[in-house]
């Protein structure tokens, strides 16, 4: 029975559990429940915390996770990212107060907050800055404002926390983050967790495309389809009207309203466009 790990709160808990549930694996629970069995899928699911997951799939007792990248990394263990998952994300940067700190150079000789001690580290002695690293667990923005630290390096969503501390950004992003599937070498070859890896990655797949049916002339099938080749060829099906054409094709979700509105302007109606729960292409 494959054990899997999701995040028992968080950003990424709800995320999580929605692509877990979509790739059609059971993940309600009790309030407090922090394991369950789904017997149907053959797997076990367990909810810990977002920071120690890459350390359970590490140890071997946890055969997959689902955790941040920025997480895995620090964490610091032999377990890996097999997939990126598309959701989540974040950026990890340098702040502080404007006046003082303007350059990632800047804070040679400074102290630094972050819960994030490896990430940092290994940044700064890769880019050759001395600094003091201060390790806090979370709520790492008041930290200058209390004298701990010159600066700090923390996770950034909106970036609006930061600026009510009278904190900003400065430098390029240490990590981009998100969600990431995560395994080790001694696991990842299984056929339980290959098949796990199949049915997120239809998840994600079908996030990715839309359907799109429509209704076109006959004469101006051509022209249509030349708009929304979709992915190997169209489905096209005769009307009680011989003079149309039914129309059914796969196509990139980032893409669906400007080919509805090219459609339409060339003559097609009756354009519909539907989400995909899950596909395998």
């Amino acid at each position: 029975m494959l054990r899997i790990a999701l995040p028992n709160k968080g950003s990424l808990a709800e995320g999580a559990a929605r692509i877990m549930s979509e790739a059609g694996y059971r993940t309600k629970r009790q309030a407090r429940q922090l394991h369950i069995t789904d017997r149907d899928n053959d797997v076990e699911i367990f909810f810990l915390r977002p920071r120690d997951i890459a350390v359970y799939v590490d140890s071997g007792t946890i055969q997959a996770g689902i955790t941040g990248r920025d997480l895995l990394l620090d964490s610091g263990v032999s377990a890996h990212e097999h997939r990126a998952l598309g959701f989540g994300a974040s950026t990890f940067r340098f702040a502080g107060p404007a006046d003082s700190v303007s350059r990632v150079e800047d804070l040679n000789g400074l102290r630094i907050a972050t819960s994030f001690d490896n990430l940092v580290t290994d940044y700064l002695f890769a880019h050759e800055i001395a600094a003091e690293v201060v390790h806090l667990d979370g709520a790492v923005e008041s930290s200058v404002q209390l004298g701990v630290a010159d600066a700090i390096a923390d996770v950034v969503e909106t970036g609006s926390t930061l600026a009510a501390a009278g904190l900003a950004v400065f430098g390029a992003p240490l990590l981009k983050s998100e969600a990431v599937l995560i395994t080790t070498d001694a696991y990842a070859g299984l056929p339980e967790f290959q098949a796990l890896d199949e049915r997120l990655r239809g998840v994600l797949v079908g996030r990715s495309y839309v359907i799109i049916d429509y209704n076109i002339p006959a004469q101006l099938l051509e022209e249509a389809v030349s708009i929304t080749p979709g992915i190997e060829s169209p489905t096209v099906s005769h009307l009680q009207d011989s003079n149309w054409r039914a129309v059914r094709v796969l196509a990139p979700r980032r893409d669906a309203n400007r080919l509805a509105g090219e459609l339409y302007r060339i003559g097609a109606r009756g354009i519909l466009v539907s989400d995909l729960l899950f596909a395998r292409l």
